[in-house]
């Protein structure tokens, strides 16, 4: 198991150099030693992972297909690697992060708590952004987003359980509207919708059941780039709102809001912590990590 670990390790080397040279020179190996490892590897998956010519090394279907896989989880040990080796440091600095309302008081703030009694040094700059920041552009060492919106060139950490959407109103609202048994049904509901703001278009609300995917263009009465305004506009009674589920679970329990479509609202990808696979990172930034990582045991 340990070389098989070693072997797909040496390969990813090899595949990002594209030079067995240059991959040896970072395994501190010689070319002919890290050329055999190869080898061996390719003999046991018996496929040929890297056509090799004189002046170059590319790589096959096979190796294409074997480093998409194995490059992110090199890439991630080794992040973990360097926050089990910045224990005998003490972390400080600045982060910057880019996150969208919800997830920065749901998961990131909680988190933060923690994270800035142990290491009081660092420091965190947070950005509220509904837009696709490009994080290496604007200069943010990570960003939030969810699992189904990460770029494939990205090291993403799951920092959330998989995710619902919910459509909520209050008990006054339902007193006097219909409640809706079917997305169709909203299209005559006074909505509470939001706006996204880089992209300027109002939401579609987006509904699944049994493989049917539906989006409804609702009847907006109130439109907001807030979740939580959303949410405190439901709660007075102007109209349904879609929103996190989670937002809403208390408001539901204590029954101050009342959940409907939820048939229609299936589990989604979680949010993800999101940052370049070519930036080593600084002991700061991996307790980071390591402090928002979602455990399902925890």
């Amino acid at each position: 198991m340990t070389e098989d670990l070693n072997d797909l390790a040496a390969f990813a080397v090899v595949a990002e150099a594209r030079s067995f040279t240059k991959g040896a020179a970072q395994l501190n190996i010689s070319p002919s030693a890290l050329s055999q490892t190869i080898g061996k590897l390719e003999k046991r998956l018996g496929v040929r992972l890297l056509a090799r010519t004189t002046r170059s090394v590319a790589l096959t279907e096979a190796g294409e297909r074997l480093f998409n896989v194995v490059q992110p989880r090199v890439s991630e040990i080794d992040v973990e690697l360097t926050a089990l080796k910045s224990l005998r440091d003490k972390p400080s600095g600045t982060i910057r992060i880019t996150t969208s309302e919800h997830p920065a008081l749901t998961i990131l703030e909680p988190a933060l708590v923690r994270l800035m009694s142990d290491y009081p040094d660092i420091t965190v700059e947070v950005s509220i952004d509904y837009g696709l920041t490009d994080i290496v552009a604007e200069r943010f060492d990570a960003g939030i987003r969810l699992g189904e919106h990460l770029a494939q060139d990205m090291i993403a950490v799951p920092i959330s359980p998989p995710l619902r959407m919910a459509v909520v109103g209050s008990p006054a609202y339902f007193a006097r509207h219909p409640v809706p048994l079917t997305p169709d049904d909203l299209h005559v509901h006074r909505c509470i919708n939001i706006r996204f703001p880089r992209l300027g278009n109002l939401a579609q609300w987006e509904f699944e059941k049994e493989g049917r995917a539906v989006n409804v263009k609702v009847n907006a009465v109130l439109v907001n780039n807030s979740m939580h305004l959303g949410l405190a506009a439901a709660l007075d009674g102007i109209g349904l709102a879609w929103t996190g589920a989670d937002l809403v679970r208390r408001h539901v329990e204590a029954g101050t809001l009342v959940q409907v479509l939820e048939d229609w609202c299936p589990a989604f990808p979680g949010y993800h912590l999101y940052f370049p696979s070519r930036v080593h990172p600084s002991s700061a930034f991996s307790v980071l990590v390591d402090a928002l990582r979602y455990r399902p045991d925890r």
